[in-house]
């Protein structure tokens, strides 16, 4: 579990207290995003991704019994384990755009495992290039944005139009991360079906780079 607090300075820190503290270091930077993708696992997402950011510089020596030897800097990458139906595309911008600061000075391996849809694919492409993997039975898709409403048909009209602003940049967002064209991802959304793809199709598509 991630918990924000503060000091008496109203400074904030992130407590992360699931981590065994006998747990391999590179274990500990990893941060499992299973379920739907919603307000607290973003929030919590999130927090874990700033954290182990701000952690992941250090410095060793390059011979390690020699304290003489050349002092080395090390960035260790961090691991996004995902296994997700969805869930809200506000929540998924949020982790998304966090991935894509973060990544700038520090790479983010993803791993795809079980199922990675919808909102889910997103942050999957969105790891570092070259480091984002798939299980071999794991799988992929893609549909479009899904929107229920009722009310005044004035209301109803600017509800369809978030709907529209939220698909349009799920799909610039898809095209930015992966081997597709955003034409070629709204021919697929056009079709109205949900769109499954295979581990092997999902490195053809420029989702993931390599299978495990």
């Amino acid at each position: 579990m991630v918990e924000e607090i503060e000091n008496e300075d109203n400074e904030r820190f992130v407590i992360i207290n699931n981590i065994d503290a006998g747990r391999k270091e590179d274990d500990m930077r990893r941060i499992s995003l299973y379920g739907d993708i919603e307000e607290k696992i973003s929030s919590d997402t999130v927090n874990l991704l700033l954290y182990l950011s701000d952690t992941a510089k250090r410095f060793e020596y390059k011979d390690p019994q020699d304290p003489e030897s050349e002092l080395l800097e090390i960035v260790k990458p961090i691991k996004l384990m995902i296994s997700t139906l969805g869930g809200s595309a506000p929540d998924m911008f949020g982790i998304y755009d966090t991935m894509r600061m973060v990544r700038k000075n520090c790479d983010i391996e993803t791993l795809g495992v079980g199922k990675v849809m919808s909102a889910g694919v997103v942050l999957l492409a969105a790891g570092t290039k070259g480091k984002r993997k798939i299980g071999a039975n794991c799988r992929v898709m893609i549909h479009s944005v899904i929107g229920g409403y009722h009310g005044s048909l004035t209301n109803m009209e600017n509800e369809i139009a978030e709907i529209r602003w939220i698909q349009d940049r799920y799909v610039k967002c898809l095209a930015r991360e992966t081997n597709m064209s955003v034409r070629e991802i709204k021919k697929i959304l056009r079709k109205q079906v949900d769109f499954y793809l295979s581990a092997e199709e999902a490195i053809e598509f420029g989702i993931a780079d390599e299978i495990v």
